[in-house]
């Protein structure tokens, strides 16, 4: 029996792969695979959440980013492609990728959740962005209920809180709030 090719890349060709790609792929360790596309309703909270924290943060020395912001995790080689990013001061870049389209120093993550990526979100990648050392804050929405998972950082250690139902969370990291209500506003009619 033939067994199929698996090709390993370096971050360069991972790089060069997703310039000339017409979707998203996430790294790590050599292996390159598609991200999952997004339903309306994943779109619609992440639209949602980026307004609510860019209004906010509008005239302060941080920057709202959307999915199309690459950001590498250093200590582990992960890329991939947060809902929400929020980085404050200047962007430092991935000296590997000489497109200078990666991003390291994230200071705010946001991920909605789906059915296909919920237990990768919060397991896997989870502890791949507890390693990004100008990470304080990491947020995953549930797109089915009022509900998120917020980790803050307390020295080395990550403090977990569940924000429900018409409640708000505290980003001090970034110096804002995010009421749930906003995140989920406007629903899709069915």
């Amino acid at each position: 029996m033939v067994q199929p090719v698996r090709q390993r890349f370096d971050f360069p060709d991972y790089v060069r792969v997703e310039q000339d790609s017409s979707i998203k792929h996430e790294f790590l360790g050599g292996h390159v695979w598609a991200m999952a596309g997004g339903s309306p309703e994943h779109s619609r909270i992440a639209t949602n959440i980026a307004r609510a924290l860019g209004n906010q943060l509008e005239g302060r020395p941080c920057t709202v980013f959307n999915s199309d912001l690459r950001i590498r995790v250093k200590a582990s080689g992960l890329a991939t492609y947060p809902d929400v990013t929020v980085v404050c001061g200047p962007l430092e870049l991935d000296p590997e990728d000489q497109t200078h389209h990666t991003v390291t120093n994230p200071k705010l993550l946001v991920e909605v959740l789906s059915p296909s990526t919920a237990d990768y979100d919060r397991g896997e990648k989870l502890d791949h962005y507890k390693q990004v050392d100008s990470l304080e804050t990491i947020v995953l929405i549930a797109h089915d209920e009022q509900r998120a998972d917020v980790w803050h950082r307390s020295g080395p250690t990550w403090v977990h809180a569940i924000v429900t139902a018409h409640g708000t969370l505290e980003l001090d990291a970034v110096g804002a709030r995010l009421a749930l209500d906003d995140a989920y506003r406007d629903p899709l009619a069915s």
